[in-house]
């Protein structure tokens, strides 16, 4: 009989779950900030980088019931999981904006 312990299956990292997006897609984008000049183009500019058809015309702005914060819902063609995160990754280290939902 041998003193050597059985060996240990490695086990291989699980594969990524299915999307349940079907790419490509219209997909929104809130971005909330406060309320200060320079906010909306800045998002304008970011979605512009990740989808060059993006249309600023399609933005909706919502403003806090203060009127110290805005809401500005963006609608990006989405192509990809990883264009999703690095637009989100994009906006949420941008200075002027608070959070991204």
């Amino acid at each position: 009989m041998s003193d050597t312990p059985p060996s240990t299956p490695v086990s291989s990292p699980s594969p990524e779950p299915p999307s349940l997006i079907i790419y490509p897609c219209a997909f929104p984008i809130k971005v909330m900030g406060l309320k200060v000049e320079g906010l909306v183009h800045a998002i304008s500019h970011i979605a512009l980088q990740f989808d060059p058809q993006f249309d600023a015309a399609t933005i909706e702005l919502r403003e806090s019931k203060g009127g110290k914060y805005i809401g500005v819902t963006i609608t990006i063609n989405a192509t990809s999981r990883e264009q999703l995160d690095e637009i989100y990754r994009t906006l949420s280290t941008h200075p002027m904006v608070k959070v991204v939902l």
